[in-house]
């Protein structure tokens, strides 16, 4: 991705955050310089990589194949005890988060407003990093439902549904609908290390910077601490 893309993308999600009323923390809005005056009082945000995360798991297409995301907490270890995490999200029209799943981590997607988010469940088989055949039970707004692999979810604005790591999912926006604003309340969130993609797509694209970093990407942080 070019650094102007990537720039583009998050000035569009910060409008976007705006019209649905969802405050983000002061730090998303800082410019490299805010981050260099800040470098001795931001360790909590470097090491857990809070902030924005744009991506087209490698595919170039952010439109067809994509995602922005904002870290707002985490935790990791003794440092930062915290057992959970929380990502709020943009999901476009048609724009799918490839088929994944995680070996520890149990999450909670919601719908928090906007259009419909279409999520494809299947049942994984994290031991042998695959997916299986057979019927599994996922919670959808607290109420017990039995799905089948390849079967389509669709959560509404103000619908949420738990997912295990036995639940392998893609999802985007149903189109039609609307761009959707997507929550996530999870465990502790490790995207270097707790994802496995079922077609073998990359987590993060490398970024060629043709123009100056407006704000930065939480892979950018291990860069300021250089500064």
């Amino acid at each position: 991705m070019k650094r102007s893309f990537v720039n583009a993308v998050i000035r569009d999600g910060m409008e976007f955050f705006q019209e649905h009323r969802f405050l983000l923390p002061p730090f998303a809005y800082f410019s490299p310089d805010d981050w260099r005056s800040r470098t001795a009082d931001a360790s909590e945000i470097f090491d857990l990589k809070l902030g924005w995360d744009v991506t087209t798991f490698g595919s170039g297409d952010f439109e067809h194949t994509g995602l922005l995301l904002f870290t707002l907490r985490n935790g990791l270890g003794k440092t930062y005890p915290k057992p959970y995490a929380e990502k709020i999200m943009i999901v476009r029209e048609g724009q799918i988060t490839p088929r994944h799943f995680h070996w520890h981590k149990r999450e909670d997607i919601i719908n928090r407003g906007g259009g419909n988010l279409v999520i494809e469940l299947f049942r994984a088989d994290p031991v042998h990093n695959c997916l299986d055949n057979g019927e599994f039970i996922i919670s959808v707004n607290g109420m017990r439902k039995v799905m089948k692999s390849a079967d389509k979810l669709i959560l509404h604005p103000g619908n949420s549904v738990c997912l295990e790591p036995i639940h392998a999912h893609c999802f985007y926006g149903e189109p039609g609908a609307g761009t959707v604003l997507v929550g996530e309340v999870s465990m502790v969130n490790d995207d270097s290390a707790d994802n496995c993609f079922v077609d073998g797509v990359p987590r993060f694209d490398p970024i060629e910077e043709d123009e100056p970093i407006a704000f930065l990407l939480a892979s950018d942080y291990k860069n300021m601490r250089l500064v």
